[in-house]
């Protein structure tokens, strides 16, 4: 059966005016459109609606009981169709995003400050968690959208670039590594370093420009937090490679952070599910964190603003 909104629309006009005239006025059609109409919804359900004579409409009793329960059917759609035309310019409700911890930390604060002010109706609600879990929250639908590290298989997801991180090197001031402008990765050979554990989606791209550059290190502990990192190096540990966004606003008071050349970068992604729109309000959080991505900038690698 192939009745149209129109043809139920044109039969509800009808059958409140009982005028084939004044219902086409109402709904913007001429009368031979409005009896074309009525003609072809009565074919589509196999039943006379209406009689007509030369001086007034009359409905028949199917045509009395499908106006009786058309009206409601109608309201309820017009009340749909306008609850879903409002979403694109609603101004308040719930985006949940999840990000890695290094992200959490160093890009997400400003990207939530951000929407406080440009949306304050927006509740902004992170989820801070391991690549992976970002990944699959992301997947299940338990967030709008996710903020990682470039991922490896993600051939289910629509990812979107939003910033370049490069690696640095961080050591003591006494290490010999500490007195150069920068260090190349070469130069990390034999070197015991204290890592970012695997669940960070850093750790691979670490490993592939360690392997790629001829660097075998000696890894001494892998951790999963950018500050027991830090605390490690402090202690002696070993020395570390970390991504920029990984080092605090106010630097790191007692450790020297040079950047590693060639320059090798981790790719900031935004990630969605692939063929699954985001709501009105879920893109303009993602709009407001790819505009703030685009204000940041990479630390300074200069002896006096990293130690």
């Amino acid at each position: 059966m192939n009745v149209t909104l129109r043809q139920l629309r044109v039969f509800r006009s009808v059958a409140e005016g009982r005028n084939f005239s004044r219902a086409g006025d109402q709904v913007g059609l001429s009368q031979p459109a409005v009896s074309r109409s009525i003609s072809e919804l009565e074919a589509q359900l196999g039943l006379k609606l209406l009689d007509r004579t030369t001086r007034e409409v009359v409905l028949t009793d199917a045509g009395q009981s499908f106006a009786a329960r058309l009206d409601r059917v109608l309201d309820e759609l017009d009340q749909t169709l306008q609850d879903v035309a409002g979403l694109a310019s609603a101004r308040g409700g719930k985006v949940r995003v999840a990000s890695s911890p290094t992200l959490s930390a160093n890009l997400m604060p400003d990207c939530i400050a951000a929407c406080a002010v440009q949306a304050p109706g927006i509740q902004f609600l992170l989820l801070d968690r391991i690549q992976q879990d970002v990944m699959d929250s992301v997947r299940s639908g338990e967030v709008d959208f996710g903020v990682v590290i470039e991922p490896s298989e993600a051939d289910d997801l629509h990812c979107e670039s939003i910033l370049d991180d490069p690696f640095m090197v961080v050591t003591l001031p006494s290490h010999r590594l500490a007195q150069k402008a920068a260090v190349n990765w070469s130069a990390l050979d034999g070197q015991p370093l204290v890592l970012l554990d695997h669940a960070s989606g850093s750790r691979r791209l670490i490993d592939q420009a360690l392997e790629r550059h001829g660097a075998r290190c000696d890894v001494k502990q892998q951790l999963g937090h950018a500050t027991t990192v830090f605390r490690m190096v402090e202690a002696g540990i070993g020395i570390s490679v970390m991504p920029g966004l990984s080092l605090p606003p106010e630097g790191l008071a007692r450790l020297v952070v040079r950047p590693l050349v060639p320059n090798v970068q981790r790719a900031i992604m935004l990630i969605r599910r692939r063929n699954r729109e985001l709501s009105p309000l879920a893109q303009r959080v993602w709009r407001m964190v790819r505009e703030t991505a685009a204000l940041s900038e990479a630390p300074p690698a200069s002896p006096a603003a990293t130690r």
